[in-house]
């Protein structure tokens, strides 16, 4: 289980305008909610957030928050960002109770190369990135690793192919593919265009023009059809 440690402020006035000056000062609007107790209005500072967003993963770390001197442990449950400029708006804690199960989504690594793509030149595709599950907050892991080194072309993984450990049930369904691997793209092969705008045929465009010296008996041949035609020529004379 990741964790990591953040401040904060309660306050007592909310609404828009309140928010907006939050945001003008360096703070941020924040709520904390869960189990058997009121939800709280908190600021945080954002550049404490930024710093630690870039830091973890926010869908599964359990951040210990720390307000007036006492400790929560929670989990992020939604961070609102202006769609223009993504700056965050709003954050949300869902404080954590001991032996509470929670739903979290857990980042999923894929391991290791494809037996399709080092032998095959095949093309592996990670469908999925984050698993939803159900665990003791003690329990939720950091990442689950995916094998995916036994896969040929044209297989693939689904969430029914993974084990987990004990206490931590999935929640996705079992159907859903996770990652597959297909076949290289073969290159297209584009006939060439002839000079009045016509495609060739692509038997005609491979047949290489057949240039060679006459043998000795084809320029004898020639040599008698020379005379013959100067024949007929002196006969029209004459």
């Amino acid at each position: 289980m990741a964790t990591a440690s953040l401040g904060a402020e309660p306050r007592t006035n909310t609404g828009k305008g309140v928010a907006r000056k939050l945001r003008a000062a360096g703070q941020v609007p924040a709520v904390i909610y869960g189990h058997g107790r009121d939800p709280q209005a908190l600021t945080i500072n954002i550049r404490e957030f930024e710093r630690l967003a870039d830091s973890i993963r926010i869908t599964s770390t359990v951040i210990e928050l720390a307000v007036e001197g006492k400790t929560a442990r929670t989990l992020i449950r939604e961070v609102q960002r202006n769609p223009l400029d993504r700056a965050v708006l709003h954050i949300d804690f869902q404080e954590l109770v001991a032996g509470e199960m929670v739903n979290v989504s857990v980042p999923l690594r894929y391991v290791g190369t494809p037996e399709g793509v080092r032998t095959s030149g095949g093309i592996m595709e990670e469908i999925m990135h984050l698993l939803l599950v159900r665990c003791d907050p003690a329990n939720i892991p950091d990442h689950i690793d995916v094998d995916v080194t036994a896969l040929t072309i044209g297989h693939g993984l689904h969430v029914s192919d993974l084990k987990l450990a004990a206490g931590i049930e999935i929640l996705d369904e079992p159907g859903q593919s996770l990652c597959t691997v297909s076949a290289p793209k073969a290159e297209e092969v584009v006939a060439p265009v002839a000079a009045d705008g016509v495609a060739a045929a692509p038997d005609a465009a491979l047949e290489p023009e057949l240039i060679r010296k006459p043998k000795p008996e084809d320029e004898e041949g020639a040599e008698e059809e020379k005379k013959g035609e100067g024949k007929k020529a002196e006969g029209k004379k004459s």
